[in-house]
């Protein structure tokens, strides 16, 4: 299957969550909005100057010339000035104090000449200068955020300056990992003749808990049919997703999509790219099921080509995002046999005018995993591209983003 086909089956198939929670504001970073913001107030709530200056009425701004004012007053952030600004009058005014009855205008302190009470103005400045407009972030009555929104530190801000004080968030979903393989040994632990340690676990708890995924962690599951079973049974009745890595291929120790065909439904199981062509997709009881490959890149290609947007359905995030491509000239020649789309790691620096050139990495094979710590991003080549040439175009998926 091609990655798009199965990006899209897999959305289709995934649906949005149900079920949310309330959370006071100051917890909910990261989060995803169940129920939209409306703003009850008016943000800011009154008209204020946007400098440190003096407030006046514009009518009294020269077109030539200097005009000299009598300062009547001060208005500070949180002490307004109480009375009128007549004509030839002007108030000193502080950034973020409202603007006094009678003004519309804010000019700079270091645009101005005072002396006492008199203040000089020269001519050049506009009226409405340096004011900002009641309403003018948020109006009452706006929507603030949409339902589907991952809140960052400034949607926690924009809620708070509209004095939202907690928000409907949907429930994060639970996600049981864990790995197969009798040649699998957790870190901490000594390895036994012919093991290494698991790394793909790490990595994906890393990857979920970035996407503010709660993560149930099982382990490593040996070769063995039951085993196997038994792991995937369990997990199904305690998450909502299951991901497992290894044992998904055509070898005799490889059971997991054998299991998920006799407890509950392969929806497919090869997709045409590289790294990563043998992974699974299905229902067992109540959850989600991905199996990823063994081998570590292929495992986070997989992840962030067709997990995490299915994830990212089940967080409640909408619209959902796409990946981000670039255009990027090749620092070096290319090899490419068409048949796959290829996810190649490479790196990004800045060429001439302004221009992008990337470099694959020498080392492409889906077990150096060091090639995902030096690589800054994927050069993603077409499934019927063959081999290209220094200086051809090629789209380029920044990691900035996607992990």
């Amino acid at each position: 299957m091609r990655l798009e086909d199965a990006r899209q089956r897999i959305i289709a198939t995934v649906g949005r969550p149900e079920d949310a929670e309330t959370l006071p504001l100051g917890r909910a970073d990261g989060r995803v909005l169940a129920r939209q913001l409306t703003a009850d107030v008016e943000v800011p709530p009154f008209d204020n100057s946007a400098m440190d200056g003096y407030a006046l009425h514009g009518s009294v701004l020269p077109a030539t010339g200097e005009a000299s004012l009598r300062q009547v007053g001060t208005a500070w952030a949180g002490r307004p000035f109480q009375g009128h600004v007549g004509p030839g009058e002007c108030v000193r005014i502080m950034t973020g104090a409202p603007m006094p009855t009678g003004t519309d205008t804010v000019i700079m302190q270091e645009q101005v000449r005072a002396e006492g009470e008199q203040v000089t103005i020269r001519a050049g400045h506009r009226p409405g200068e340096h004011r900002r407009l009641a309403g003018e972030s948020l109006a009452r009555g706006a929507q603030i955020l949409a339902a589907g929104t991952r809140l960052t530190p400034a949607h926690l801000g924009l809620a708070a300056s509209a004095g939202v004080a907690e928000v409907s968030v949907f429930r994060r979903p639970r996600v049981a990992i864990l790995s197969t393989g009798d040649e699998l040994q957790s870190a901490g632990l000594p390895l036994g003749p012919g093991q290494i340690y698991d790394s793909n676990r790490c990595s994906l708890t890393a990857m979920l808990e970035r996407l503010g995924i709660e993560v149930m962690d099982l382990g490593v599951i040996p070769d063995r049919l039951e085993a196997t079973r038994t792991a995937l049974l369990e997990a199904s009745e305690a998450a909502d997703v299951i991901i497992s890595s290894g044992g998904v291929s055509v070898g005799d120790a490889d059971f997991v999509v054998d299991v998920l065909r006799t407890e509950g439904q392969v929806g497919f199981w090869k997709v045409a790219i590289k790294p990563g062509k043998p992974l699974a997709f299905g229902r067992l009881g109540q959850a989600w099921f991905f199996g990823l490959p063994g081998n570590p890149v292929s495992s986070m290609v997989t992840f962030y080509q067709l997990v995490q947007p299915a994830l990212r359905r089940l967080c409640g995030v909408d619209p959902l995002p796409q990946p981000l491509l670039v255009n990027a000239r090749l620092a070096a020649p290319l090899r490419k046999q068409p048949g796959r789309l290829e996810f190649q790691r490479a790196r990004l620096a800045p060429g001439d005018q302004g221009q992008l050139t990337v470099e694959a990495l020498s080392q492409q094979g889906s077990n150096v995993l060091r090639s995902m710590v030096e690589a800054d991003c994927f050069i993603v080549l077409p499934l019927e591209q063959g081999p290209l040439e220094a200086g051809e175009w090629v789209q380029v998926q920044p990691f900035a983003g996607l992990v």
